[in-house]
């Protein structure tokens, strides 16, 4: 079985955005008008020039292996009907190699693509190999805000994290939402559990004050 060019998916992606993403970007952007709506600039056509540098030279001189991009402008005053176009030069670009790298600085870099979770709640169970106990997960993803995950150990704690940082009796959230703030309130509402009393006991604080 022939293998697949990896490489191939970086590089056709890069080149669709070149030719294709960026005429969308400046086709979404124009036209752009004044305040008064007596001036309006329209983007039209773009391209790019030769890159001044090959990617060997731009490693040796520590320089950015790019081209520059030009893009076809045209300003017409609404007033007098006037126009005036232009090719203009709107930046160097950096350009993607063979490899599917870019140069900058004469660094050879790579993007590395990464899945991101759709809002939503994500449960999870596994084994603890010390002792043998289900430890269970779930993580709460809004679409705005910050993430909450919930874990079991196996002291039987249940435990909460913000924003993937330090571990905290869950019993602390209620406190500091202000829905329940004694121990007693708390045991009222969730039910007399054993886990519930491990995690109480993790709890250093006492009211919605401590919690915060």
């Amino acid at each position: 079985m022939d293998i697949p060019n990896l490489i191939s998916i970086q590089t056709d992606s890069f080149k669709r955005f070149m030719n294709e993403g960026l005429a969308e970007t400046f086709k979404d952007m124009s036209p752009i008008e004044n305040n008064s709506h007596t001036l309006r600039v329209e983007f039209g056509a773009h391209e790019f020039g030769d890159p001044k540098h090959s990617v060997e030279e731009c490693k040796k001189r520590d320089i950015s292996y790019q081209a520059p991009l030009f893009v076809d402008i045209r300003l017409v005053n609404t007033e007098t009907g006037e126009m005036q176009e232009s090719n203009v030069f709107m930046g160097d670009f950096p350009l993607m190699t063979s490899r599917g790298t870019f140069i900058i600085n004469g660094t050879e870099r790579v993007v590395v693509s990464q899945l991101v979770r759709s809002p939503g709640v994500y449960f999870s169970a596994e084994r603890d190999k010390t002792s043998d106990k289900m430890i269970y997960n779930a993580k709460v993803i809004p679409a705005r805000g910050a993430w909450l995950e919930f874990e079991t150990d196996k002291r039987d704690v249940l435990s909460l994290r913000i924003d993937r940082k330090r571990k905290q009796p869950a019993t602390l959230l209620l406190r500091a939402l202000g829905i329940a703030e004694t121990n007693q309130e708390i045991v009222e509402l969730l039910g007399e559990s054993e886990m519930l009393q491990h995690t109480l006991a993790k709890d250093v604080a006492s009211n919605r004050e401590e919690a915060l």
